[in-house]
């Protein structure tokens, strides 16, 4: 992240960081107003530009901090040695929500790597050694011997991936409409984990068996 933008105290840098992430992701770096961003930000277009140079710079960083934040809070916190994936889908929603909290729109971070009529984002982009995408990692390497054997083991793969992004959409979408991130997370773990649970008696074999 570029020394300026380290300059702002956390709160500052963060409304930053989360306008410009927000309207990039819905609006694509060519369409986005760094008018809107700093409004959302609560400060000056001059004193946002004072620790960004301009919207190319702000786009990379903001790339770039996400990146690093991903990385580092989520892949490197995550056990993929873990071979039961109801396990694996329990801790990676605890580490997405403790993301969500503090960044509502990162987990549409993925947006950002659309081209755009930059070449010089473009070619930048094109640099980054691209990280398996959440859901790609999360079902690699499972210990497929819990599962039912009369089930199609990859067809269930894909059954839970879809029920695993409804339940992060669903919640997500929740806090986005209410513009609020503050909601009662262990009341949300609960309630994945009852369903979780219940997934688990479908796709599962009985201990017994």
């Amino acid at each position: 992240m570029d020394k300026k933008l380290l300059e702002l105290e956390q709160e500052r840098r963060d409304r930053l960081l989360n306008a410009a992430l927000k309207e990039f992701v819905l609006k694509g770096y060519d369409h986005s107003s760094t008018n809107v961003i700093a409004k959302e930000a609560k400060m000056s277009k001059a004193l946002m530009f004072h620790y960004v140079n301009n919207k190319q710079d702000l786009f990379l960083a903001v790339y770039d901090y996400f990146t690093d934040l991903l990385e580092q809070e989520y892949f490197e916190k995550l056990d993929f040695s873990e071979g039961d994936i109801f396990v694996r889908l329990h801790w990676s929603y605890l580490l997405q929500l403790q993301l969500i909290k503090r960044y509502p729109w990162i987990l549409d971070f993925d947006k950002l790597s659309a081209k755009t009529k930059s070449a010089e984002i473009n070619q930048r982009l094109a640099t980054v050694e691209k990280q398996k995408t959440c859901q790609q990692q999360l079902f690699d390497n499972l210990d497929k011997s819990k599962f039912r054997n009369d089930l199609d083991h990859e067809k269930c793969k894909q059954f839970i991936l879809w029920i695993n992004l409804g339940f992060i959409s669903q919640i997500v979408e929740k806090i986005k409409s209410s513009n609020s991130i503050d909601f009662d997370e262990a009341a949300v773990i609960d309630t994945l984990d009852e369903y979780l649970k219940e997934l688990k008696k479908l796709v599962y074999a009985a201990a017994d068996e």
